[in-house]
């Protein structure tokens, strides 16, 4: 009983349910096999009658756009045509030649198989791309599992025209037919499978379009994600500098003097200058800074003050010694401001006059903080950087949208340039050592204020007065530092500092000096903004 069942089914079975498509019986006519291998490629087999004395030619495009910009790929290999006629196989077309006859054209397709809402589907164009009249289409569908659902559309190219035959066996052979398909025409087929019946191998690329250069591929998604880890990195390191940087932390214990007894001397923190003061603690130099080198110019014996009689040029600032090596490049820019040439001498009213501001050496100033890292040009130069990078991605998206694809790099090359930019003019130019420097000056600071001129020594008040004064100015306490020993009854003498007629001029005096010379600057750089 058994065997007779099996010789009714296989008697029943059409020819195409073994993967053989039946001939052809009228001319202009195909018999189509399409078989679904487990690994997903489609085996096509295609019996084709051609009139004699006549020739039949089919072009297959391999690559068809699909929505969003996207182009489908189609590959095709295994080619073999038995009968007259031969086939060529480019990247961009697979073109079949047919002599009268009929020929049976067998091929492998790859890139037939997709998976959508959990159902694997298999398209496939059953005729399209030839050059003359089709009178009958007829083709079997074979798959590892029977198909839920079939369609099928016929006719000019977008037409949605139903086949004339599209159904499925109860054998799970699936068969369509068309008839009177026009030279151009198409037939198309779609068959749902279960999900997972076999693996999806269609192959979806950007349209070589200006649009389709934009769309989001794998490589493209990624770099996107590389650009994104590194947008994080950047961000987190950025806080962790700018909470640093306004947040340096507490002053640092510093002791004003180091050595013992005559030996005593004063050394600033890291070597700093009075004139670098200012910039280390806000990022800005101003006029006080500028009167702090000044006075530790005439405190290191550079420069002489001399008071003269009368209150607008009560006075003047004389070379004592000249610059040397001991002078870093921005103290002798300084130096030079007031005394150009072999000029001897200059009195405050004569500094206003030609206006000798902070401007007049700050860029050396500048080069003086970078040089002694406490300060960085990384910023400046990453906001320039980042510029440059913009422009460059820009050209990079439109030279990669004009030819490759894949123009979205160009745009992340743009984002990171904006980012580089944006970054630069957050990021701190104030370097980890800088903001130690600035503990460390707070503990100067703290030390100037804490120090009572009685507890101090006699051998070195007069060492600790003049060196510290420079410092103390810049920090904003000379008046109390001046003071204290001032009110010695004993004051120590001030080495740099006198009367033109030789009289040894009050301690008190030094104060108002000070404040004379911060004046004096402070006027320079106010006329310079009225100027402008």
């Amino acid at each position: 009983m058994g065997l007779a069942v099996l010789l009714v089914v296989l008697g029943a079975a059409p020819a195409g349910a073994q993967g053989e498509p039946q001939l052809p019986s009228l001319p202009n006519s195909a018999e189509i096999s399409l078989k679904v291998e487990r690994d997903g490629a489609l085996s096509v087999v295609e019996a084709v009658s051609v009139p004699s004395e006549a020739t039949m030619t089919r072009r297959i495009p391999l690559r068809t756009a699909a929505p969003h910009d996207r182009d489908r790929i189609i590959g095709i290999r295994d080619v073999v045509i038995e009968g007259a006629g031969n086939a060529e196989l480019t990247d961009e077309e697979f073109t079949v030649k047919l002599k009268g006859g009929t020929s049976v054209v067998r091929y492998t397709v790859d890139g037939a198989v997709s998976e959508a809402d959990g159902l694997t589907r298999v398209s496939w164009r059953l005729a399209g791309g030839w050059d003359s009249r089709l009178e009958l289409v007829r083709a079997s569908f074979a798959a590892p599992s029977v198909p839920n659902a079939v369609t099928c559309h016929a006719g000019p190219e977008g037409s949605r025209a139903r086949c004339g035959t599209a159904q499925i066996a109860h054998s799970g052979l699936t068969r369509f037919s068309q008839q009177n398909l026009v030279a151009g025409q198409r037939m198309e087929i779609s068959v749902e499978l279960p999900g997972g019946t076999v693996p999806a191998n269609a192959r979806l690329e950007p349209s070589k379009t200006f649009a389709g250069a934009f769309v989001l591929t794998a490589p493209v998604g990624w770099a996107w994600f590389g650009f994104a880890l590194a947008l994080i990195a950047a961000a987190v390191a950025l806080t962790l500098l700018r909470r640093r940087d306004e947040h340096p932390g507490d002053a640092l214990p510093v002791r004003l003097l180091t050595g013992k007894d005559d030996q005593a001397a004063f050394a600033s923190p890291d070597g700093v200058l009075p004139g670098q003061v200012g910039t280390v603690l806000t990022g800005r130099a101003d006029a006080v800074d500028l009167a702090a080198t000044v006075v530790d110019l005439a405190v290191r014996n550079y420069l002489w003050v001399s008071e003269e009689p009368g209150e607008l040029t009560g006075w003047r600032l004389v070379r004592r010694n000249p610059p040397d090596d001991q002078l870093t490049a921005y103290e002798r820019a300084v130096f030079d401001a007031l005394l150009p040439g072999e000029r001897e001498s200059v009195l405050l009213s004569e500094i206003q006059s030609a206006r000798i501001g902070i401007e007049t050496v700050r860029d050396t100033l500048d080069d003086s903080v970078v040089e002694r890292r406490w300060y960085s040009r990384l910023p400046g130069r990453l906001t320039r950087a980042g510029l440059r990078i913009c422009f460059y991605g820009l050209f990079l998206t439109v030279l990669l949208a004009l030819t490759v694809g894949y123009a979205q790099l160009g745009v992340i090359v743009i984002a990171a340039g904006a980012v580089l930019a944006v970054a630069g003019r957050w990021l701190p130019v104030r370097t980890g050592a800088g903001v130690a420097l600035h503990r460390r000056l707070l503990g100067v600071r703290d030390a100037l204020l804490a120090t009572e001129a009685t507890a101090v020594p006699k051998l070195e008040r007069e060492v600790l007065l003049s060196r510290a004064l420079p410092y103390a100015l810049a920090l904003g306490e000379q008046e109390q530092w001046v003071s204290g020993f001032a009110a010695l009854k004993g004051p120590p003498k001030i080495y740099w500092y006198g009367k033109e007629d030789g009289d040894e001029v009050p301690i008190a005096r030094v104060s108002d000096f000070t404040a004379a010379l911060v004046g004096t600057f402070a006027a320079t750089r106010q006329g310079r903004r009225l100027e402008a």
